[in-house]
């Protein structure tokens, strides 16, 4: 250990002293550096700080807990502690432990023991690809790759949610509230709201306003032109009830004038 340190230190004093010092390079070029001191500089240089840790939605996974493809083994239970914890997810893949969180999710929703193509397990899958492209996104922002696959998730989801909310609404009530995913109706018009939108739309509504203001008196004679006639019909046809040719015998025998039927 003290003969590694001590060629450890010659090494980082400078590439011709660490050739130089015995690491048993015999007269070659003094300028090139070997690999042992290159190794060497690298590990000597500062460590670059870290982003911070973002929350993962895998952290409510216990690290002992076993693999999905080695968790129904039978041997499983008489294998040594250093065999169990490489088989566990303390030693797992991102892959692995995607596997057992998506299997978790989908035990939630599921039917039956033998469903694994309804509607609310394909949500239940997607929630969880989902979620990982997000924390994958909030440390590498600028992958447009996979920002598009998570948006046609979310898109594909969000049609399966709608199904199931129309057809089945209690199963779409429990979906959301297993998975916890807050389901937001589409509005009915979408159009992107823009400044020069905005202006536009206010002008119309001045112009608009402005022109019914015009149109006021015009339409109130219109009204009360349109009332006029309609009480004179009335009146008329009142007058021709009342004056029906039945009538008018009637009344000119009373008279005493001459009755020309």
């Amino acid at each position: 250990m003290l003969a590694l340190r001590t060629a450890l230190g010659r090494c980082l004093a400078g590439p011709a002293r660490g050739v130089a010092a015995g690491l048993g390079s015999g007269g070659g070029g003094g300028a090139a550096c070997s690999p042992f001191i290159q190794t060497a500089r690298c590990y000597a240089r500062p460590v670059r700080k870290r982003k911070k840790d973002i929350p993962s939605h895998l952290d409510d996974l216990p690290p002992t807990m076993l693999k999905k493809d080695y968790a129904n083994v039978p041997i499983i239970n008489s294998v040594d502690d250093v065999v169990r914890r490489l088989l566990s997810l303390e030693m797992a893949s991102q892959k692995e432990k995607m596997k057992i969180k998506t299997q978790q999710l989908v035990e939630k929703v599921r039917r039956s023991p033998n469903d694994n193509g309804s509607f609310e397990v394909q949500v239940a899958m997607l929630t969880a690809k989902i979620r990982t492209y997000e924390e994958h996104l909030q440390q590498h922002p600028k992958d447009k790759s996979n920002r598009r696959r998570m948006l046609m998730d979310i898109d594909r989801r969000k049609k399966l949610l709608t199904y199931l909310r129309r057809v089945r609404y209690d199963t779409f009530e429990n979906t959301c509230k297993q998975l916890n995913i807050k389901y937001t109706l589409p509005a009915p018009y979408r159009r992107r709201i823009t400044k020069r939108w905005l202006v536009k739309k206010a002008f119309c509504l001045k112009v608009f306003q402005e022109v019914q203001k015009l149109k006021a008196p015009e339409k109130l004679k219109q009204r009360r032109e349109r009332r006029a006639r309609a009480r004179a019909a009335k009146e008329e046809k009142q007058a021709q009830c009342e004056g029906t040719p039945v009538q008018r015998h009637v009344e000119a025998d009373a008279a005493g004038l001459p009755n020309n039927k």
